[in-house]
């Protein structure tokens, strides 16, 4: 099990100088990622006895919401759709936790499953060993420096879609901005920001909370809506995800949609335009979670965030937008969203990925590749998606280990 692998590492540790190589560890299954998706897998795995090894180049678990998420955050849905495998949520909690509380869950969660990571390990690279029939994995302590290979039957990429914050390309002048730029993986709150005004990039979950935080805060902010999006409250997502495990989704849509309609009426004199498809059509197909509204739309009606379409042109702290106006900023903040850096590592992604880092298989058995290597958690699905995933994962290579074992 996982302790076993621990003390190996640690003989390792005693007999090597830190600019040597390790001899070869060999495990059955490496998981990279002590997110979410890593700890549940790595859970899962010792609860039936399979060895496994998390490895994690920060140097804590659950790093995004513990380094890189705002103060106000809260689960977007309610913690009954949030729980990882074999752990409910604590009932003192609310329904709609903090963040404070989820990143106490996942601590709690390390200890009850005996889940431990080894932090500051960052993997440079793993690929196939076709003759062995094995993944080597190289991996390197970022505290002494030192690079060893692993080998492993099986591989579970779980470093997460949010690996590395995304910085949009297509923002002409954005190099002679002279205010200060923050992607939201750096913000906190918005205190800093009091009295300027900032103009937030990105009309997600994120960028609608960081608007909202930023004009409670005092600042003058302004949010670009690119593209179609649907708002609904809390209540509507939780209403929504429970109906769909009794009604086809088209039913669903159209019940939340009115519901929608019906509290927050027609958005499009404000800046803000609903897709065709209902909200978790237009989700299944597009990868677009709604966005969930915490007070930022009562603001956008009163005038106290301002919305604009694209942004056309930068010129120093003067943006130009499609609609022909200008505005003149202290600050904007890119509300972009991350990518997965999987397949930069993952040599032979293509057992897995496609070029985008993307699963190749189509959901619901995008979690397996050939060759032994699994992920979870990169649908797109949230911490629902990374249940199902990692329970999908645990079981295929629990089965494989026992037919092995014959």
């Amino acid at each position: 099990m996982a302790e076993e692998v621990i003390l190996i590492m640690e003989d390792e540790n005693n007999n090597n100088n830190s600019n040597s190589n390790h001899n070869n560890i060999s495990v059955s299954v490496v998981i990279v990622g002590a997110g979410p998706s890593g700890i549940a897998t790595s859970a899962l795995l010792n609860s039936l006895s399979v060895s496994n090894l998390v490895l994690e180049k920060e140097d804590c678990c659950g790093s995004l919401w513990k380094k890189r998420s705002y103060d106000r955050l809260n689960l977007h849905l309610a913690k009954s759709f949030c729980r990882l495998p074999m752990m409910s949520h604590p009932f003192r909690t609310s329904i709609f936790m903090s963040k404070d509380d989820f990143i106490r869950y996942l601590d709690e969660y390390l200890a009850r499953f005996n889940v431990n990571p080894h932090y500051c390990h960052d993997v440079e690279e793993a690929v196939y060993d076709e003759e062995e029939g094995k993944w080597r994995v190289t991996v390197k302590d970022t505290a002494s420096g030192t690079v060893y290979e692993i080998a492993s039957d099986f591989l579970v990429v779980a470093t997460g879609e949010n690996s590395q914050p995304f910085l949009p390309s297509d923002l002409p002048g954005m190099e002679t901005f002279t205010g200060k730029v923050v992607h939201s993986s750096d913000y906190k709150n918005g205190a800093v920001f009091k009295d300027e005004k900032v103009l937030v990039i990105g009309c997600g979950n994120s960028g609608m909370e960081i608007s909202n935080d930023l004009a409670d805060n005092g600042a003058h902010a302004s949010i670009v809506v690119r593209s179609q999006i649907h708002v609904l409250s809390k209540e509507m997502v939780g209403i929504g995800m429970l109906l769909s495990n009794y009604l086809p989704l088209k039913i669903v849509d159209k019940f939340v949609s009115l519901l929608a309609k019906l509290s927050y009426s027609d958005l499009s004199s404000y800046g803000i335009h609903r897709p065709v498809e209902g909200p978790f059509l237009f989700k299944a197909l597009t990868g677009k979670t709604p966005v969930i509204d915490r007070g930022t739309i009562k603001k956008i009606r009163s005038k106290k965030i301002q919305v604009f379409p694209d942004v056309v042109s930068i010129n120093q702290n003067t943006v130009e937008f499609k609609d022909g106006k200008r505005r003149c900023f202290d600050a904007i903040v890119l509300a972009t969203g991350y990518r997965s850096v999987a397949h930069k590592w993952l040599k032979d992604y293509k057992f897995l990925l496609a070029d985008d880092g993307k699963p190749k298989g189509k959901y619901p058995n995008h979690w397996k590749g050939e060759k032994g290597v699994y992920c979870v958690g990169l649908t797109g699905k949230g911490l629902p998606g990374i249940f199902k995933d990692s329970k999908a994962v645990t079981e295929d290579i629990y089965r494989l280990t026992l037919m092995a074992q014959k």
